[in-house]
């Protein structure tokens, strides 16, 4: 059985307020659909490396986070440029910003 989806907006509002809390604040770079859409995370570390986590879904409908830009940190550009395709591919996206020192979502959720 999958677990009960929380919309869009409510996910990006909870996940900001324990980012805030655990000292790693955030910020919406693009509110998409509030109810159905998905979220890329954005995390940026001191030395101004980036990786983004894609929202997706485990076999069994888990939430889970797929490391979209790769698993070593990338640059801005390349950051930049995976979250427009993905953008492009769909309109509904949030796309949320946290400071990230470890490149660590600042949130629960299985990376994969």
């Amino acid at each position: 059985m999958s677990e009960a989806r929380v919309k869009a907006g409510i996910w990006v509002q909870a996940a900001l307020r324990l980012a805030d809390i655990g000292g790693r604040p955030g910020m919406v770079l693009r509110r998409g659909d509030a109810d159905a859409g998905g979220v890329l995370a954005v995390l940026r570390d001191r030395e101004g490396g980036v990786s983004v986590l894609s929202q997706t879904r485990t076999d069994g409908g888990a939430l889970a986070w797929m490391r979209g830009t790769g698993a070593a940190p990338v640059d801005d550009a390349t950051a930049d440029a995976y979250v427009a395709r993905q953008i492009r591919i769909d309109p509904d996206l949030w796309v949320v910003e946290f400071d990230a020192p470890d490149l660590l979502p600042p949130f629960e959720g299985k990376v994969i």
